[in-house]
C-alpha cells in the first residue's frame, strides 16, 4: 500500500500543498479552521509527515542530538563512532547526558532547546508512547534497545544471538552449571535473559538467574549469590562482569580456574590485562552508521539488527 503524501492531503482537504506544509510545520499562515480541516484530512488518509525531510530543508543547524547514560561504558564507544559518521555528512553532534540526578526527559528537552534537527537516543528507557510522541515532531532513532514505537527507527544488536553465543561457548567447554547475572530493567536485559534461559533448557540444563544490573557494583553484589557448584557465569555486560571478577578475587576464587566468566559489549576495560574478559562484541561502527543513515536518508521506519561476535579471552577455560 502506497503511503499517503502531502499532495494527497492537500487534494483531500481542498487546499494547496504549501498550506498543508504550513500546518504540519506548525508555523503561522493558516487559520484555525484550515488547520483543523487539513489535520482531519491527514488523519482520514493515515498520513504521517516524514520529519526527516527537515534535514533537506528549512534553516539548518546541522546538529544531531544524542542522549547517553554516563554509567554505560558502551555508550562511550557508540559516541566515539557517531562523530566520524555524522561529520562525513556535514553534521555535528550535541550530547546530553542522562545521570542519576538528570532524567532522560530533561536530557531530551535540552537537545530540543538547542534546535537539533534529529535525535539519536542511546539505550533510552522512555516508554514507547513517549518515544512515538517525540518522533511525531522530531526524526528519532533509538540505538541499542528493542522497542516498538510508531515513527521511531530502531537500530540494535541481536541480543538473543549474543547471549546464545556466550552460553554455547561455555557449554562447548564442558560447563553444565552455568548461571546468568541479570541486567534488571536495562535495555537488552530481557532479551539476553530469555536467550540464556532457552539455550540452557535446549541443552537439558537448569537455568539459574541471579539478580544484577549494568554496573560494577551490581556484579560485586551478585557474587554473594552464586552457588558453590556453579562453574561458569554469563554477566549482563562487561561492567557487571568486572565487578564480579573483583569480588571473586577478594574471596579467593580465581577466574577462570574456579569460575569461567563472560561479559557483554567488548568495552575497552574488558581487554585490560587484569580482566582479560571473554565477551560478546557489539559492532558500534555498524550500529552508528545505520543510525545516521536512518536520519539522513529517506528510508522506511523499521528495526534493524546487527549480528554480535564472541571475543574469546582468558576468563573462560575448559571444565
Amino acid at each position: 500500500m502506497t503511503r499517503p503524501t502531502m499532495e494527497d492531503v492537500a487534494a483531500h482537504a481542498g487546499v494547496s500543498r504549501a498550506l498543508v506544509s504550513i500546518v504540519y510545520r506548525d508555523v503561522p499562515g493558516a487559520s484555525d479552521a484550515t488547520r483543523a480541516r487539513v489535520l482531519a484530512a491527514g488523519a482520514e488518509l493515515g498520513y504521517r509527515p516524514d520529519h526527516r525531510a527537515r534535514l533537506l530543508g528549512r534553516q539548518r543547524t546541522r546538529l544531531i542530538g544524542v542522549t547517553f547514560d554516563v554509567r554505560g561504558a558502551f555508550h562511550g564507544d557508540l559516541i566515539e563512532s557517531l562523530y566520524p559518521e555524522a561529520e562525513s555528512l556535514g553534521y555535528d553532534l550535541t550530547l546530553s547526558a542522562v545521570t542519576a540526578a538528570r532524567p532522560e526527559s530533561q536530557a531530551i528537552q535540552s537537545l530540543l532547546d538547542y534546535r537539533c534537527e534529529a535525535l539519536i537516543l542511546l539505550g533510552p528507557t522512555s516508554t514507547p508512547s513517549s518515544l512515538a510522541a517525540l518522533a511525531e515532531s522530531q526524526p528519532t532513532v533509538v540505538v541499542a534497545r528493542k522497542v516498538r514505537a510508531p515513527g521511531v527507527h530502531v537500530v540494535r544488536t541481536d541480543d538473543d544471538a549474543g547471549a546464545r553465543l556466550a552460553v554455547e561457548h561455555l557449554l562447548s567447554l564442558g560447563h553444565t552449571h552455568i548461571a546468568h547475572i541479570d541486567g534488571g530493567r536495562a535495555p537488552g536485559a530481557a532479551e539476553r535473559r530469555t536467550a540464556y534461559r532457552n539455550t540452557m533448557r535446549r541443552a537439558g540444563l537448569t537455568p539459574l538467574i541471579i539478580p544484577g544490573g549494568p554496573t560494577e557494583s551490581t556484579g560485586t553484589a551478585a557474587a554473594h549469590h552464586i552457588p558453590a557448584d556453579t562453574t561458569a557465569v554469563t554477566a549482563f555486560n562487561d561492567g557487571c562482569a568486572i565487578g564480579l571478577l573483583h569480588a571473586l578475587h577478594q574471596s579467593g576464587r580465581q577466574v577462570p580456574e574456579n569460575l569461567s566468566l563472560t561479559g557483554y559489549d567488548n568495552t575497552p576495560a574488558a581487554a585490560l590485562p587484569h580482566a582479560n574478559l571473554t565477551t560478546v562484541a557489539q559492532d558500534a561502527h555498524q550500529l552508528t552508521k545505520l543510525a545516521i543513515i536512518a536520519l539522513t536518508q529517506d528510508v522506511p521506519t523499521t528495526e534493524q539488527t546487527v549480528s554480535p561476535v564472541l571475543i574469546t579471552r582468558g576468563s573462560t577455560m575448559r571444565r
